[in-house]
């Protein structure tokens, strides 16, 4: 269903517009997801998507199932390029660095055990005889959310 998407909302105002109908007053009702929402959504989705294969049995299944394609076009469209890995990255942030003012060295903040973070990205590696890409999961997944908006 078009409308089914949890956070994608559209209000329509049911009332009869008679005279004197304020139209600036009924545009506030017609809501979209912000910057901020989209990108925690399209976090969660990577989050899940990322578990999702590593606990799939079969793969190739799972990406199949996704709709992740195993052969894409190439710069110029001469070769195929072929799916042939799915790499995995986990990171640990522990510590934040950022430059000082008026001074070269970085402002240096270790982190206490608590707030160490984990992350795990996902990368699509394909090749061709004449190149090599890499596609992050996250640019996967945002546009399929797209496509299947339209």
């Amino acid at each position: 269903m078009p409308h089914d998407h949890p956070h994608h909302h559209h209000h329509h105002d049911h009332t009869p517009h008679g005279a004197g109908h304020n139209h600036a007053q009924a545009d506030h009702l017609h809501s979209h997801m912000h910057d901020e929402d989209a990108a925690a959504d399209l976090q969660v989705l990577t989050t899940q998507f990322i578990d999702g294969f590593v606990k799939a049995a079969d793969k190739s299944a799972y990406l199949r199932l996704a709709g992740v394609p195993f052969e894409k076009t190439g710069v110029g469209g001469a070769t195929a390029l072929k799916l042939v890995d799915v790499e995995l990255k986990t990171e640990w942030q522990v510590g934040t660095a950022s430059p000082s003012f008026g001074s070269r060295e970085l402002s240096y903040l270790p982190y206490p055990g608590s707030m160490v973070s984990e992350r795990t990205n996902m990368a699509l590696i394909y090749v061709s005889i004449d190149e090599k890409t890499s596609t992050d999961i996250k640019d996967f997944l945002a546009d399929k959310r797209q496509e299947l908006s339209k």
